[in-house]
């Protein structure tokens, strides 16, 4: 099957988290058996998410919560690409964050001065925002409609998947902001390529030996095209058939879920058995 001949090839794993691995704070039943049958196979695994609203600390404890034992090693996230971005375009810009405080603590401890106080903020940067307010909306529009500043999201995510649907996630924030000031943010996250260019870089992967895996067309797949890496779509969260067949932009393979992997290496282990 041209499935399993795409797995087989598959060095490097970077699986989306919600909707590809677990819904919520419900693990899918195969999670920890794939992720265990990776690693036995001499392939390697990344857990790479859009979703800024926890540090990586915080996905470390959540995951032991669900069963996994990882490691911050084990993670390239958006707020990780967001520092990365900011210390090579803007090193000492002090930030205005309409983000978590898990989000504010992170970008501190890379080093950037976080700050409410609108005279002094030389950087807007806006995550997805589980403690958001009106405040943080009203701020965000001063900023934009009186002074010419950077102005970075850390994903484009419309919404995020719970246990009982969706809720809104940055993109749909950034779009309020849009309807409000006419701007719009420059988008670090995936779709960008960089967050898998960069996790090749780190392991030494080339793009034909990695694959990203998610459930959205619109970020985890296109930031595999545009990484030019393998993309593999999973119909377990947001994306219907509907929307898949309407994309223009098309995965090189779409699975129920991410089972199907698990199975492949399986049988490729006992092949070599």
């Amino acid at each position: 099957m041209q499935s399993d001949s795409i797995i087989k090839s598959i060095k490097l794993f970077l699986f989306d988290l919600d909707g590809t691995l677990y819904l919520g704070d419900r693990l899918f039943p195969f999670t920890q058996q794939l992720l265990k049958t990776i690693r036995t196979r001499g392939r390697r695994y990344l857990f790479m998410t859009n979703n800024s609203s926890k540090s990586v600390a915080d996905y470390v404890k959540k995951l032991e919560r669900l069963g996994i034992s990882t490691t911050e090693q084990d993670f390239i996230t958006s707020s990780q690409a967001t520092v990365y971005y900011l210390k090579h375009h803007h090193p000492t810009a002090r930030l205005y964050v309409c983000g978590t405080a898990s989000l504010c603590r992170e970008l501190e401890q890379e080093g950037f001065t976080v700050t409410d106080s609108l005279s002094q903020v030389d950087c807007i940067v806006m995550g997805f925002d589980t403690e958001l307010t009106f405040q943080k909306l009203e701020d965000v529009s001063r900023l934009l409609l009186t002074r010419e500043l950077p102005y970075i999201a850390t994903n484009p995510d419309l919404v995020c998947p719970t246990e009982f649907g969706s809720v809104p996630d940055c993109g749909s924030v950034c779009q309020m902001i849009f309807n409000a000031t006419g701007k719009r943010p420059l988008v670090i996250g995936k779709p960008s390529p960089l967050m898998p260019q960069l996790a090749m870089e780190k392991w030494g992967f080339t793009g034909e030996e990695t694959a990203v895996i998610g459930d959205r067309i619109y970020t985890d797949i296109k930031s595999g095209l545009n990484a030019k890496t393998i993309s593999i779509l999973v119909m377990s969260g947001e994306t219907t058939e509907d929307i898949l067949s309407n994309s223009p932009d098309k995965p090189d393979l779409v699975l129920p879920d991410c089972s199907e992997i698990m199975r492949v290496l399986e049988d490729l282990r006992a092949l070599e058995l």
